[in-house]
Parts: C-alpha cells; structure tokens; sequence
C-alpha cells in the first residue's frame, strides 16, 4: 500500500502529519474523550519535538481516507460492528503500514475482541511483555501500562495483534488512557496521573512513527 511512502515522504517534507479517531458502527460511543487526542498531540509536539497537526481528523473504519493517517485512535464504551468491507479496509490499511491504538474505555471489550477477528481471523491478541519496545521509547515504563482509572480494579494490560512480526493493532485494556489524556477538568484526575498517561501516549505515537521508517 502506498501508507509508508506517504507518511515518510509527508515528514521528509517537514509538512504536519494528521492523526485520526475511527468512527464505526454498531451504536457505542465513538466519539468519546473528545479533547484526548489534540491534548496528546499537544504534549508530542512539545515533549518529542513532532510536527504533529494539532486537531483530530475523523474517519470511518470503511473509508479509504484512512491511508491518510499512519495512526488512528479508537475508544468508547459499548457496541462495535465491522462490516464486511469495514473489516477488509481496516486490515487492507494494517497490512500496508497503518497502525490502530485501541483504548478500551470501559466497556468496550467484549465487542471488539469478536470485531478484530473479522479483520485477522487468523490472530489472537497477545499481551505484550513489559520489555517491549512500546513500553521504552522516551519514556520508559518497566511495569507496563500505567493505571489511570480503577474501575473494577484489575491490572492495566497492554495487547497487540502482529502481523508478520509487526505490531499492528495496540489495544489498552484497564487503563484509561485516553481519559487520561483528556481536559483536567473533566475527570480531576491528579496531574500525576495525567502526565502518566500523556507519556505513555507519546510513547505509542512514538512508537508507530518508528515503525514507519
């Protein structure tokens, strides 16, 4: 696919690069954490010194608009539905160098593990060992993802599905990361635990962007 030549030409030519939210279908929440992904995007051009465009684009799991952007984010808390052809675009877009964070925002989980099988039916999500890479890039977490918010008290886990040896789909489990990302006065989080998760967003971005060298 032509997603890699696209986004080293685009940072070659020192042009912003744009991230993206994924809009799907089935009647969950989207469009969730609303000032997540610019407050990361933020926090990435000043702390890793990026080129970052500072607003979000929208785009649907379908649409070929999505070879636009070598990161897109998805969060909300209930239903997800792959179409057919969501399924095949979305692994079309993965396979060429595309990358998708999902961050469970509570509530998500039981949907979109059966969604993702439509797009590799052959993968499992593994968790990944907390000497990843994902987990050491400026910022270094050696136990993992951070727990931003309790809930039901289980462990912050971090999973992935890879793809002949590359990691495509990042899925944050129990964490909250993009909570954490968003507006300290929605959620009052401390400010602690605020930069916990802005760090380990900038890590993914960071992540996903070194891929694609």
């Amino acid at each position: 696919m032509i997603l890699l030549s696209l986004v080293i030409g685009t940072a070659r030519a020192q042009q912003r690069v744009k991230l993206a939210k994924l809009k799907y279908n089935g009647g969950g929440d989207w469009y969730a954490a609303k000032t997540a992904l610019p407050n990361l995007i933020e926090f990435c051009n000043r702390e890793l010194g990026m080129n970052l465009a500072p607003e979000e684009d929208i785009v649907e799991a379908g649409s070929k608009d999505i070879f636009l952007y070598p990161y897109v984010f998805m969060t909300g808390h209930g239903n997800v539905v792959f179409s057919d052809s969501d399924a095949s675009n979305l692994r079309n877009y993965l396979i060429g160098g595309g990358f998708l964070h999902i961050d469970d925002n509570y509530g998500l989980d039981n949907y979109i593990r059966i969604e993702l099988k439509k797009v590799f039916p052959e993968l499992e999500l593994k968790e990944l060992p907390f000497d990843h890479p994902i987990y050491h890039q400026k910022f270094k977490f050696p136990n993992g993802l951070p727990k931003i918010h309790e809930h039901d008290g289980k462990p912050a886990q971090g999973f992935g599905l890879i793809f002949e040896g590359r990691l495509v789909v990042f899925y944050s489990y129990e964490t909250d990361l993009g909570n954490g990302w968003e507006d300290r006065r929605i959620h009052n989080d401390p400010e602690e635990k605020r930069q916990q998760a802005l760090r380990m967003g900038a890590n993914i971005i960071a992540y996903c962007f070194t891929q694609a060298q």
